[in-house]
């Protein structure tokens, strides 16, 4: 049985897809992108804003499903350019100071809305 967990505090999906969906004790969040979930707009003025409101995202679902970011064991991060790969890894690993999760980076040629960074998550209770 799965509980699909769609929340305000969160962007509002731009396809056919739920922002996370629970399944027993395990988590799956959607791919974030820098989307402000109050104004709509998307956070690109540096590569470390658009990261941080993804993770902003990204918490808002995790915590939604009453777990923390010590509950995630798995990341994917999709970058638009492999040369923003240090400044991300900067940002990202401010959210993530002790056991950090399990990850692969990846250039990709594009991502939804033309956003530098994309990120997805799995966490467990």
């Amino acid at each position: 049985m799965k509980k699909v967990i769609q929340i305000p505090g969160a962007p509002a999906p731009i396809g056919p897809y739920s922002q996370a969906v629970l399944v027993k004790d395990t988590l799956y969040v959607s791919g974030q992108i820098p989307i402000d979930p109050q104004s709509g707009a998307i956070i690109d003025e540096s590569i470390e804003a658009s990261t941080h409101q993804v993770m902003k995202n990204i918490l808002a679902l995790v915590n939604e499903a009453g777990m923390t970011v010590d509950n995630i064991v798995k990341c994917s991060i999709f970058l638009d350019d492999l040369n923003n790969f240090d400044r991300v890894n900067q940002v990202y690993a401010t959210y993530f100071q002790d056991a950090p999760p399990a990850r692969e980076t990846v250039q990709v040629s594009r991502l939804p809305k033309d956003v530098a960074v994309e990120i997805s998550c799995i966490a467990v209770k």
